[in-house]
């Protein structure tokens, strides 16, 4: 057994079971190969193996049964709805790499839909950025943002290699109003191509305004694979 490459032979079968979870190929619940069967398709040693599977596990998806087998974990919910999520903090939490990078940064003349949404005449001056947050290097969310330009005037001139969009608005502006709306929605073929996604694949569509004291902040629609993030929340109701 090739031994000398185990980090190498151990990320290799790591990826092909995300790979067949992301895929479909194993659904939530279902079990998958075990050790032995996997120790024989790649050639390498039971121990490669079960630290591939014990680092997966540790990421939250699959779960092993001892003297069972191993499983798919049924989804959670990746971020919730009741707060401004923060995808940074959410995927380092996870123990996994978050990198952002942005596309695009411009200040534009409101649209009318842009305008309408956050309370401005179509064609005021507003900041738009466009950026795109990557997961262990695989893109999981492309944001195009509007800021209102009167609560965060130097938002262009921010470089964000230490603190995302997201979270520097957060540390200038505490909102007291959000509003969060979620679609279902086909992805166009230049946005499945920054997403490294197929055209054909739904997506999550977040779309949050935000306002302090009756003032627009920020609008801005986040997209997601659907098989790559999921949204929701856990709470007690009120009596």
């Amino acid at each position: 057994m090739l031994e000398g490459m185990t980090t190498t032979l151990h990320e290799r079968i790591k990826a092909h079971v995300t790979q067949g979870i992301l895929d479909g190929t194993w659904q939530p619940g279902q079990r998958l190969p075990s050790e032995l069967e996997l120790v024989t398709q790649f050639g390498v040693s039971r121990m490669t193996v079960n630290k591939a599977l014990r680092e997966l596990a540790n990421a939250g998806r699959i779960v092993r049964v001892a003297g069972v087998g191993t499983f798919v974990a049924e989804k959670k919910p990746q971020s919730t709805l009741l707060q401004i999520a923060n995808i940074a903090s959410e995927i380092r939490a996870r123990g996994h790499e978050h990198r952002w990078r942005g596309l695009s940064r411009e200040r534009v003349a409101a649209a009318p839909d842009i305008a309408a949404w956050l309370n401005m005449l179509p064609g005021q001056s507003i900041f738009r950025l466009q950026s795109v947050h990557l997961e262990n290097g695989v893109p999981v969310q492309l944001e195009d943002r509007y800021v209102n330009p009167k609560m965060a005037p130097a938002f262009l001139d921010q470089d964000f290699s230490d603190i995302t969009p997201g979270e520097y608005l957060l540390s200038l502006v505490q909102a007291d109003l959000v509003e969060h709306v979620v679609d279902a929605v086909m992805p166009t073929a230049e946005q499945a191509r920054i997403l490294e996604m197929k055209p054909t694949e739904p997506c999550l569509q977040l779309t949050r305004r935000t306002w302090l004291r009756e003032v627009p902040v920020t609008w801005v629609r986040c997209l997601n694979p659907a098989s790559r993030y999921s949204l929701g929340s856990r709470f007690r109701p009120a009596p």
